[in-house]
């Protein structure tokens, strides 16, 4: 049964940083969407909420030259695996700066801390402290960061992946997937059709028009997004992921507040593509 109150927000690295530009952050913009966060948590004291947020232009460098997401097994691999954890713990740092700006108390729980993985998938993970955030009235912040691995050694966990994980054990009702793009478009890059409704159905006669995103990104783009949440909703009765856009004002504290606008996914067998 999933939990009415629980929602996740993922704050896409798009969004916080210029990901065409190595360890640039968009503070405005950052400094914002946590003031938007804020005002919702003040008006909705129920409201129970897992933020992530993604690497951007910090950690999918690195990431990308030293090809970590496939596995390590070198020292220059393990070299390689320690500067992708440093870049996305100081993004992870900014972000956490900006919630304290903004009167939010929150915790950051770094997946490279906590996480066993096995062939790129969550194998053991202690949630008890961030359950206990959570009944705190604390905010928690999770990320796409390294993570060693029983089989690869070490891979990379996107902000998706940690999502998923998550919503199999908290069960939140829904979960928001905050980017520069106000949703799935049928006709990335010409990006004029917006798709409305994607269900596991509707997908295979939609994925070859949705390409992967246009920036660095070793996590698999708006394709590999689109794919992991449909395996979520599938799996959770009632789930529903929305694709949107943060960059318009006031759009994120809507979509906390129950009016998301963008694409939606959910698992609906008779719905058509809109």
């Amino acid at each position: 049964m999933l939990d009415e109150q629980l929602v996740f927000l993922k704050l896409g690295g798009s969004l916080i940083t210029d990901k065409h530009t190595p360890r640039a952050v968009r503070r405005g913009a950052l400094a914002r969407l946590a003031a938007e966060i804020a005002a919702v948590r003040r008006a909705r004291p129920a409201m129970k909420l897992v933020l992530g947020h993604g690497s951007g232009s910090f950690g999918h460098v690195p990431a990308k030259k030293y090809r970590t997401r496939q596995g390590v097994d070198t020292p220059d691999g393990w070299r390689g695996f320690a500067e992708v954890w440093r870049e996305a713990a100081a993004l992870n740092r900014l972000v956490m700066d900006a919630l304290a700006e903004a009167g939010i108390p929150a915790l950051a729980f770094p997946p490279s801390a906590a996480v066993m993985a096995r062939r790129g998938q969550v194998l053991a993970w202690d949630l008890r402290p961030l359950r206990a955030a959570l009944a705190a009235g604390l905010l928690p912040v999770v990320y796409g960061d390294v993570v060693f691995d029983e089989i690869l050694g070490g891979t990379i966990l996107s902000t998706e992946d940690i999502f998923a994980y998550l919503a199999g054990e908290l069960s939140p009702r829904r979960i928001l997937l905050a980017g520069r793009d106000p949703g799935v478009w049928r006709d990335y890059p010409a990006c004029t059709d917006l798709i409305a409704e994607i269900t596991p159905q509707t997908w295979p006669n939609l994925l070859a028009a949705v390409r992967g995103s246009a920036a660095t990104d070793v996590t698999g783009g708006m394709a590999g997004k689109v794919a992991a949440m449909l395996k979520l909703v599938e799996n959770l009765a009632g789930l529903e992921v929305w694709i949107f856009g943060g960059e318009v004002p006031g759009n994120v504290a809507r979509a906390l507040q129950g009016d998301p606008e963008g694409t939606c996914l959910r698992a609906g067998r008779d719905a058509a593509i809109i």
